[in-house]
């Protein structure tokens, strides 16, 4: 444990703390999933543009995906957490919450629920993949 660091953030330069803290507490970093590796050319990026940075890598990946893909994604592979984050996970709508593509990849299969950002091709009350596992 290195302790939580004083930085800038590479992107907008504004000052906010990186790392662990001498009590215990994990990075907020560590709330996101695991997309990024290390390069000594980017230094850390504030909290905001971190998860600006996360959802447009996350949405450039969605795109590559195709029906014979999506049951294999690289999402349902990352560790499972509990911890939803706003704009990568979900959006608040009228009070309501829409998960995005990227909660059903991690999840790993189509809830047949008819959701609205339903990766799995699911219409018409049917999942259009057969080898769709019930879930």
């Amino acid at each position: 444990m290195n302790g939580s660091k004083e930085k800038q953030c590479s992107r907008c330069g504004v000052d906010f703390g990186c790392g662990d803290t001498v009590e215990g507490s994990s990075c907020w970093c560590n709330d996101f999933p695991p997309l990024f590796v290390p390069t000594t050319a980017i230094d850390c990026l504030c909290p905001i543009c971190f998860k600006q940075s996360c959802s447009e890598k996350i949405d450039e990946y969605i795109t590559t995906l195709n029906p014979e893909t999506v049951f294999h994604n690289k999402a349902a592979l990352l560790p499972k957490s509990n911890n939803l984050i706003e704009g990568i996970d979900y959006y608040l709508e009228k009070g309501n919450y829409v998960f995005k593509a990227f909660f059903h990849l991690k999840r790993g299969n189509c809830c047949g629920n008819g959701c609205r950002h339903c990766p799995y091709d699911f219409k018409n009350d049917k999942p259009q993949n057969k080898n769709l596992s019930q879930g």
